[in-house]
């Protein structure tokens, strides 16, 4: 709350002399005064006259007001609206959904000086025009976050309990879901009111906006451009106040962003008192906000005849410190669903559907230069093949410190002495002498402790392990798996590890998640999993993992191709419980407590 002090104070600052602009004893904005244009100083005018005699103090408080008044109406109507069609598209989802995607779609493929250009040739300028125009250019962040929000919470139990009891469905929007993403639309709003203030000052300044004798900022520059020369402190003076406006709102907004960002406690505790439907129904106020978070994570590829989806409606949530894992068979879209998150898709591919939220932001929807400034530093990946991934023609040390200077601003030679730390804390022996070897010239082994040192080098919070002990002994296999338990302990970090091997989770992670054709079948803590399993694919899994002189127990046949899933449960081919009701239609993910499970039967057949 600190963070709010300073930047807040500013703020209101500029806020309470712009809305108290009538009541100050100043001379009349508008008010001409030929005779001392351009004057650096008069007694009333501290800040001199411009080129039309007016008092230059007067129309910078007076501009606040209009620049604000402006920001702040044209904020307010997009929030109201955008925030209103991402309820209903992310509730509904269908035709309600297209409207409002396809709508913001549309609004974005316009650049805003040519949406304004066209707006105001239609309507004319003035300062409702403009707030006409702001509204639409911000439509479409409200509604992108909104709509992202609703999806995430209208599958939780809280809200899945309102709808049990029959309330009314604008009921639990208004009083259950829309509160619970209140924070999300209120830092989209804050920075909606930052960058208006900015573009209004522009669209004014180019004719567009407020038309003259009103004071704008935008109007003071335009006008001080043709005066340059002469009063140059004219062009000075609303610059000046413009920056120092932006500044501290844009400061604001990173701080009511992260305290947004901190959910759960006593802020989540307070969301869910506004819904007062049925007291002592809800749960007690949620542990901290997950750190990863997938829901309903879906990957299409365009293929001759259609789309695939080698990824279905996947969830699972992981938080810091924590790791869980993802097992399956070959086929089962583990890696695709990773690689989905960390916004490595191939071109054919894209995220068709879900969110994927790291530390509370929807890594699906960011722009790619935000999420590019993620990878390899909040979040990495380690691959299953450290030599496709390390460059065979550059040192290892060159590329680990390659890594270290991408995200942080320092020499090459610190950058050289971090990265030779990083192997050695890795456990690689002689480190200064590997910096500067090959990647041929390492074992396997140390190729992949190079990859781990590459994607811990600037203290990420969620690393994603994609097999990375494929192709490794046994030996090094527990050394790797030990280094990354050891990192996630001292780091604090949470894991996603994606492996073949149902030892390795049951020594590592902490929560388990297995997939088969593209969708999660089972989810739960890997303790549970193990000693009870629910779905007969988990069965067979743990079946086929071989156990002292028992010979293990295969499963008959493979993964089938996404383009060859039968029509209701994917497994039923391979199911020795499976029945004609199976067949059917595809089951839907059932949950119990904090485990889940895609099978009508599991009540039948669980042990």
């Amino acid at each position: 709350m600190r963070r709010l002090y300073l930047p807040g104070l500013a703020v209101l600052f500029i806020c309470l002399v712009a809305a108290a602009a009538p009541l100050l004893p100043m001379p009349d904005p508008i008010r001409q005064d030929v005779a001392n244009r351009l004057a650096a100083w008069l007694p009333g005018s501290p800040l001199g006259r411009d080129e039309f005699g007016r008092d230059v103090l007067s129309r910078l408080i007076w501009g606040a007001r209009s620049s604000l008044m402006v920001a702040f109406i044209a904020s307010a109507i997009a929030a109201v609206v955008g925030t209103a069609l991402g309820l209903l598209g992310g509730w509904f989802r269908g035709v309600a959904e297209f409207l409002a995607i396809r709508g913001a779609d549309v609004v974005l493929c316009f650049p805003p000086v040519l949406l304004a250009l066209l707006v105001v040739t239609l309507l004319g300028p003035g300062t409702a025009t403009l707030i006409l125009v702001l509204s639409v250019l911000y439509l479409p962040g409200f509604i992108r976050v909104s709509f992202a929000e609703v999806l995430s919470a209208r599958n939780q139990d809280y809200v899945e309990a309102v709808r049990a009891l029959g309330a009314p469905t604008m009921r639990i929007l208004l009083r259950t879901v829309l509160p619970n993403i209140a924070g999300p639309v209120l830092v989209q709003f804050s920075l909606a009111v930052a960058a208006a203030v900015v573009l209004e000052s522009g669209l004014s300044f180019l004719g567009l906006g407020v038309v003259p004798p009103t004071p704008s900022w935008g109007l003071m520059i335009r006008g001080a451009r043709s005066t340059m020369e002469q009063a140059p402190m004219l062009l000075v003076w609303p610059c000046v106040a413009l920056t120092f406006t932006i500044l501290a709102m844009n400061i604001l907004c990173d701080a009511v962003r992260d305290i947004a960002d901190k959910r759960g406690g006593g802020g989540a505790k307070r969301l869910r008192l506004v819904d007062r439907l049925l007291p002592g129904l809800f749960p007690p106020p949620a542990s901290p906000a997950p750190l990863l978070d997938v829901q309903g994570l879906t990957v299409e590829i365009a293929v001759p005849g259609g789309v695939i989806k080698p990824v279905e409606d996947v969830s699972f949530s992981l938080s810091a410190g924590r790791t869980l894992a993802i097992v399956g068979e070959s086929g089962s879209g583990k890696s695709m669903a990773a690689t989905a998150i960390m916004g490595l898709l191939p071109p054919a591919a894209r995220a068709a559907d879900g969110v994927a939220r790291f530390e509370g932001e929807d890594l699906l929807r960011m722009p790619e230069a935000q999420r590019r400034r993620l990878r390899g530093g909040a979040m990495a990946m380690v691959f299953q093949d450290p030599m496709s991934s390390l460059n065979p023609v550059h040192r290892i040390g060159d590329q680990v410190a390659e890594a270290i200077r991408a995200h942080r601003d320092v020499t090459a030679e610190a950058a050289r002495r971090e990265a030779v730390d990083l192997l050695k804390r890795v456990g690689i022996a002689d480190p200064e002498r590997r910096a500067r070897a090959y990647p041929h010239e390492l074992s396997g082994g140390m190729r992949q402790r190079v990859m781990i040192a590459m994607a811990i080098a600037n203290k990420p919070r969620l690393l994603i392990a994609d097999e990375p002990t494929t192709a490794l002994d046994v030996t090094v296999q527990a050394a790797i798996l030990e280094l990354l338990a050891v990192l996630r302990r001292e780091e604090g970090m949470g894991v996603v590890l994606i492996t073949h091997s149902l030892g390795v989770v049951a020594e590592v992670a902490e929560d388990v998640v297995v997939m088969y054709a593209a969708q999660v079948v089972e989810r739960g803590p890997v303790a549970e999993v193990f000693a009870r399993p629910l779905h007969p694919y988990t069965r067979a899994l743990l079946a086929a993992v071989p156990d002292g002189d028992a010979e293990p127990e295969g499963i008959p046949g493979v993964v089938p191709r996404p383009d060859q899933w039968p029509p209701g449960c994917r497994f039923a081919p391979r199911c020795a419980h499976a029945t004609e009701a199976c067949n059917a239609a595809p089951p839907a993910l059932e949950g119990q407590g904090d485990r889940a499970v895609r099978c009508i039967r599991w009540r039948e057949i669980a042990p």
